[in-house]
């Protein structure tokens, strides 16, 4: 079969579903992917994956201005001829989908996060909403990667409950992410890492003011690390001379942005990840997978992966203050509970969000929704 993934930006595929790509394309099947160029396409080329760029406004919230994007998928996909395609990521999700349906061809949509668009309300959200639900209902499945979003789809009619389903995320190769005591500080020093993209709806505004609370009150006993791009293309995005007030006052240590990101989860003590709002935290995972615990809020795709108590601690939402309650908190615990806590964190990866389970519900519906087809062509 020819299988397209069609996502916004390469990056994304490389690091998210590469381990799905190469078992499909172990299995015989050739594998195109769609996105936007960037740096990682060269990786995608050496494992053997077609690639065909795509130009997409990622920042763009005209829908008169997007629709372009259609004529651009059916003109891909029209070239391509593939059995079925794999969508993930806002605008391939809906443009993508309209495209696929005007050509006859089955898709299986990936709703990984409804991001800035739906965590304000306003005239995009719900230009954004009607264009959901027209792409939507030419889709053929649709996974969600949490409870709160696929019944956000259904309270406001955007998905019909039959193609609607669960995936616990994109997974995490447990065998790369693992244990590793590495701990880069002496026991006399506690070190918190947040990982995302330098964006405020990620919680970044309160980690740096829940850093500077807790600086004041413990001085030199913990290190407050950010690991992460600047992402100047995001309304939300945070400028390299803010961070550097911060850092300036020797209240936060910015690492950068790598690759090998398991590398500094290891380093660290514990992860916080203070987001408005996720689809299901991919970081989080990485981070529970090698027995770290968490601070994270208590919301969609967060606490999705974070017990409060159990593997993390889990504060609201747009509140330093608590932030920094829950994250002292974790700096006061002894050294027994802070591993229980880390080994729960594991177990919970293994027994849910193992990249192995998340490929065999991929192929699983693949194969289904291909089947189907068959008997009705």
């Amino acid at each position: 079969m020819k299988i397209v993934f069609s996502s916004n930006v390469a990056w994304s595929i490389y690091l998210f579903r590469r381990s799905l790509l190469l078992d499909l394309q172990n299995e015989g099947h050739k594998i195109y992917t769609v996105a936007q160029n960037d740096t990682y396409v060269m990786k995608l080329q050496s494992l053997g994956f077609n690639f065909t760029p795509v130009t997409i406004n990622n920042n763009s919230k005209n829908p008169f201005s997007d629709i372009k994007l259609v004529y651009k998928y059916l003109k891909i996909y029209r070239n391509i001829k593939p059995d079925i395609i794999l969508h993930n990521a806002i605008k391939p999700n809906i443009y993508g989908t309209i495209a696929a349906g005007l050509l006859g061809i089955p898709t299986i949509n990936n709703i990984s996060g409804l991001g800035t668009l739906f965590i304000k309300k306003s005239l995009a959200t719900t230009i954004a909403k009607i264009l959901y639900k027209l792409s939507q209902s030419m889709a053929t499945s649709v996974f969600f990667q949490n409870s709160h979003d696929r019944e956000l789809f259904f309270a406001n009619k955007l998905v019909g409950k039959s193609k609607a389903k669960l995936i616990p995320g994109s997974g995490v190769n447990t065998q790369k992410f693992h244990p590793k005591l590495n701990i880069r500080h002496d026991n006399n020093v506690f070190e918190f890492l947040f990982i995302a993209r330098l964006i405020k709806d990620k919680g970044l505004n309160e980690y740096l003011q829940a850093a500077e609370i807790l600086k004041e009150k413990h001085k030199n006993k913990i290190i407050f690390s950010i690991l992460g791009p600047f992402y100047q293309a995001n309304e939300t995005a945070i400028t390299p001379e803010e961070l550097q007030i911060f850092q300036d006052k020797n209240i936060i240590n910015y690492l950068g942005e790598t690759d090998d990101v398991q590398n500094e989860i290891a380093h660290t003590n514990a992860v916080v990840l203070p987001s408005y709002r996720e689809g299901l935290s991919k970081v989080l995972i990485e981070a529970a997978a090698m027995e770290k615990p968490i601070v994270t809020t208590n919301v969609p795709g967060c606490k999705d992966v974070v017990e409060d108590s159990y593997n993390g601690f889990l504060c609201e939402v747009r509140n330093a203050k608590d932030l920094a309650d829950k994250m002292e908190k974790m700096f006061l615990l002894n050294k027994d509970d802070l591993a229980k806590m880390g080994k729960n964190a594991r177990q919970k990866v293994l027994d849910v969000f193992d990249e192995r389970i998340i490929i065999d519900i991929y192929k699983r519906e693949i194969y289904d929704v291909l089947k189907n087809k068959d008997k009705i062509t």
